[in-house]
């Protein structure tokens, strides 16, 4: 039952999630007057919202600069972190997980719906304030990186958009949003998988760096860091690029190839 009631939650958000887009181009083509319709079709009214209604941290910051890029990303990295915790506890416990029939959990849902009714919400939240840690500096620096790369490399308004360049950028930005948060990730990791198999080892984000380094010294806070790297580059460099390039021409040609809106690194 609890599964069940769990799983059909997952859906309708999910459900809301891809389809909430589409409810809000369908109401505002519903309400708008008849005598001065302020959309001429389903496409024009998306564009519109795009164009005109995107980017609302940043807006709110007043002026486009390096430090409000900074906050801006930072802000959007905080507010995902409540999804993007349970997530990663997910995910961490399934590629933990041993192989074959005996395994623990059947998948994703299965995993949060067996923590939960071991541990409550406490449980499914486990490793929030370490997520917190590293996604908020790391999406700053994620979007920052990018958006002084573009300018440094002559991706302004109005030029022709040099996808090589929106590659490069992408890449370093991925590159250095996870150099400069990556000891984090390590300690979250090991939170999240804490009393996976046996007793729980730490009480703590600091408990479990203090451990870490007494029993592997500092290279354990670089462990699996070239990989990550290696994935990095080119995933964030297709990522970056591709969103850009959509944008720009769904907001037409006076848009800025600004950062967009994007799932943090650490998913990709």
């Amino acid at each position: 039952m609890a599964l069940d009631f769990l799983a059909g939650c997952a859906g309708g958000v999910a459900g809301v999630l891809v389809g909430h887009p589409f409810d809000t181009v369908k109401v505002r083509l519903q309400v708008q007057s008849v005598e001065k319709p302020q959309y001429r079709s389903t496409m024009h009214c998306f564009q519109s919202i795009i164009k005109q209604e995107s980017g609302n941290t940043l807006r709110a910051l007043g002026c486009d600069t390096p430090l409000n890029q900074f906050l801006a990303g930072a802000a959007a990295g905080a507010i995902q972190c409540v999804v993007c915790c349970p997530m990663e506890l997910a995910k961490t416990r399934l590629q933990l997980q041993d192989t074959g029939p005996a395994r623990a959990y059947k998948g994703s849902l299965d995993c949060l719906a067996q923590i939960y009714r071991r541990e409550g919400l406490r449980g499914i939240n486990r490793g929030m304030l370490s997520t917190l840690l590293r996604e908020t500096p790391s999406f700053g620096v994620y979007f920052l990186t990018y958006d002084v790369l573009t300018h440094a490399l002559d991706c302004e308004p109005g030029a022709p958009l040099l996808v090589p360049k929106l590659l490069l950028a992408g890449g370093t930005s991925g590159i250095t949003s996870w150099l400069s948060t990556y000891p984090m990730d390590v300690v979250k990791s090991r939170l999240q998988a804490d009393g996976l198999r046996g007793a729980p080892r730490y009480r703590g984000i600091v408990d479990c760096a203090r451990q870490s380094y007494q029993a592997e010294g500092w290279r354990v806070f670089t462990r699996g860091l070239t990989s990550t790297l290696l994935r990095a580059f080119p995933v964030n460099a297709a990522t970056f690029a591709t969103v850009t390039v959509v944008l720009t021409y769904a907001r037409g040609p006076e848009a800025t190839p600004a950062a967009p809106t994007l799932a943090h690194p650490s998913s990709l």
